[in-house]
């Protein structure tokens, strides 16, 4: 079997190619280099440039490594930017989402796992967040995800195709240095810019109704959640016509001002926080209930937020050397 990755070369998606293709599994990459890297993809892995929303490319990659199934995680994923551009956000998430499964049912793929977010519960007034909880996404691409889970949802029913649609929580940490997260929009290396710039690490609201007053997350690790796709993969491979929809978290919440102090702790530096006001829509408390995955395929994080935070300050060293010679 083949496994076609879109987004391959991005943060999540480079992490997803190397555990699968180290679990035995033959993949092939397909991405446009908008913010992925070429030489994420390790050697003897096929990379295919092209747009998800480019139907002859898509359909001529399908075809030339005789795919049989999809992991699709190429999307736009900056949630201040869907607000402000919300045609591009349908546009690449939900247009090329179909796209790419109408190409997927003509070439007669038989599994497609789908990269969704835990964006689609929105501000969830719970304790955990099962996959039972109410959606209630508060930006488009909130919208997008749950939309594309529909739309995974009803193709697989309608063609047969096994299909499974994985809610990541918050994503930390590397497998390798060259592998780490390159961007700032999430909440570990946002920390460790305003460290390196000599700046204080903002908390956004110190006023929530819980132990400290920041907002409490589930931080999952980037090898973790890669090897939570092979088991995906896998059950759909040994089970035509199933269809799973399932959180990727830990079960533990950690609050901001915790991760601050956790990051000052590994990375020697000893900066207090800055406290700004609260962004809106931010909720107080979004933490995974990951029992279904754990019962239905016997998965379960393995990494604490130790491990995240000192493998992503590792690769954050290797993509700024400067950060260690302050």
């Amino acid at each position: 079997m083949t496994w076609l990755i879109t987004g391959g070369a991005g943060y999540i998606g480079a992490h997803v190619v190397r555990a699968m293709t180290e679990a035995g599994e033959r993949t092939v990459v397909y991405d446009d280099l908008s913010t992925g890297v070429a030489e994420r993809v390790p050697g003897g892995v096929p990379l295919v440039r092209g747009s998800i929303l480019d139907t002859g490319a898509v359909t001529r990659a399908l075809a030339a490594h005789e795919v049989t199934g999809v992991v699709h995680l190429a999307a736009k994923k900056q949630v201040g930017e869907s607000v402000e551009h919300p045609l591009r956000y349908y546009r690449e998430n939900v247009e090329g989402l179909r796209v790419l499964l109408e190409a997927a049912v003509a070439a007669e793929v038989s599994s497609f796992v789908f990269s969704s977010s835990a964006a689609v519960y929105g501000m969830p007034d719970v304790e955990l967040v099962t996959e039972e909880t109410p959606c209630v996404p508060l930006s488009p691409y909130g919208e997008t995800k749950l939309a594309g889970e529909w739309l995974v949802r009803a193709t697989g029913r309608a063609a047969g195709l096994a299909t499974a649609s994985l809610r990541y929580f918050n994503v930390a940490g590397a497998a390798a240095p060259a592998l780490a997260d390159a961007s700032v929009s999430n909440l570990v290396p946002m920390i460790f810019e305003k460290l390196t710039e000599g700046l204080p690490p903002r908390i956004f609201g110190d006023d929530y109704p819980t132990p400290d007053g920041t907002c409490v997350r589930d931080y999952i690790h980037v090898a973790d959640l890669a090897e939570a796709h092979v088991t995906v993969a896998r059950a759909l491979r040994s089970d035509p016509g199933r269809e799973l929809t399932l959180n990727i978290g830990r079960g533990e919440g950690v609050s901001v001002r915790e991760m601050i102090d956790r990051v000052n702790a590994v990375t020697g530096y000893d900066r207090p926080p800055a406290v700004a006001a609260r962004r809106p829509g931010d909720p107080a408390r979004v933490v995974a209930s990951a029992d279904r995955i754990a019962t239905e395929l016997g998965w379960r994080a393995k990494r604490d937020v130790q491990d995240m935070i000192g493998s992503a300050w590792e690769g954050w060293i290797h993509l700024h050397p400067e950060a260690a010679r302050r």
